[in-house]
């Protein structure tokens, strides 16, 4: 097994001499960075009154709004919300939609701080302030002026993985008669929010369960299986802080660790840290998939190795 060393109470795997350097994967945010992103924000936020609206790129993906401005300074935040991997800031007049694409961040700032040139947008509140870096330009400020679960982007989501509602009945239900992957479905937003690249392969991992297997052939067990995992494996990301290879950062600016933990995303050709199988590299739907041959076989056990 591999050699473990502790920093405080996170625990590192060294890599084996001779072994390949992982790939350097984009880090995209998925629901513990999004929702350790709001815990963050909050206490800045909530009761607080707007006092400037600066828009230095409106060209997000989608366009920023022009009149926000006019919308929300002079404004109080109620509440900070989050659904899925959208941020919803909610004011008595509307809520402000925030999503942080592929490498977006909020940050707690000094509205006097210098502005680099990734960093498109801030939400003012007197001598504090809330500012969105994203240099890749994959993140959205959008306003809402009616019910925001009814908004096209919210409106078709599916359920909250750490909710009652991400059953094993529901997941084994909405597997029944699929062709697409299992690890597609558990990354499709319409059936279970918030569940990425990352999270989806440490799910399935712990779950004991191929990331090729067609979603049809879930069992019962093997869904209460899986909805454990994924319920385990984002407890622990938010516990650890979330991952932070690249781009995400607490919005103090301190980084996340749970990529310190990781059992198999992006450790190709590493020894499984259960049983030293080398790790094993795919792509699925262009995205990368990894995954132990022996501990998640092609046709999974009763129970997880």
């Amino acid at each position: 097994m591999a050699e473990t060393s502790r920093h405080g109470s996170l625990v590192y795997f060294p890599r084996r001499a001779g072994r390949p350097a992982p790939h350097k994967q984009p880090i995209v945010p998925e629901l513990p960075e999004v929702e350790i992103t709001r815990t963050g924000i909050a206490p800045y936020l909530q009761g607080r009154k707007i006092t400037g609206v600066v828009v230095r790129q409106p060209r997000l993906r989608w366009p920023v709004p022009r009149e926000l401005p006019q919308l929300l300074i002079g404004r109080c935040v109620q509440t900070v919300d989050r659904r899925g991997k959208y941020l919803l800031m909610r004011f008595e007049h509307g809520t402000l939609l925030m999503h942080l694409g592929m490498s977006g961040s909020l940050r707690v700032i000094d509205p006097a701080e210098p502005a680099t040139v990734h960093d498109h947008f801030d939400l003012v509140l007197g001598t504090q302030a809330v500012r969105l870096r994203d240099p890749r330009r994959f993140g959205a400020v959008l306003w809402c002026a009616g019910d925001a679960s009814d908004h096209p982007l919210i409106a078709t989501l599916g359920v909250e993985p750490l909710s009652e509602a991400f059953s094993a009945d529901y997941l084994y239900a909405a597997s029944r008669a699929r062709r697409q992957a299992i690890k597609t479905l558990l990354m499709d937003h319409r059936v279970v929010v918030g569940i990425g690249n990352i999270y989806a392969n440490e799910s399935l991992y712990r779950a004991g369960i191929r990331p090729s297997m067609p979603a049809g052939r879930l069992s019962r067990a093997g869904a209460a299986r899986l909805v454990e995992a994924v319920r385990d494996t984002l407890r622990d990301a938010l516990a650890a802080g979330g991952s932070s290879l690249r781009d995400f950062v607490h919005s103090d600016g301190a980084p996340g660790y749970f990529q310190q933990q990781y059992y198999v995303y992006d450790r190709e050709g590493l020894p499984c840290r259960r049983c030293d199988t080398p790790i094993r590299r795919i792509v699925q739907g262009q995205r990368a998939t990894y995954y132990c041959l022996r501990c998640q076989p092609a046709r999974p056990p009763a129970k997880a190795c």
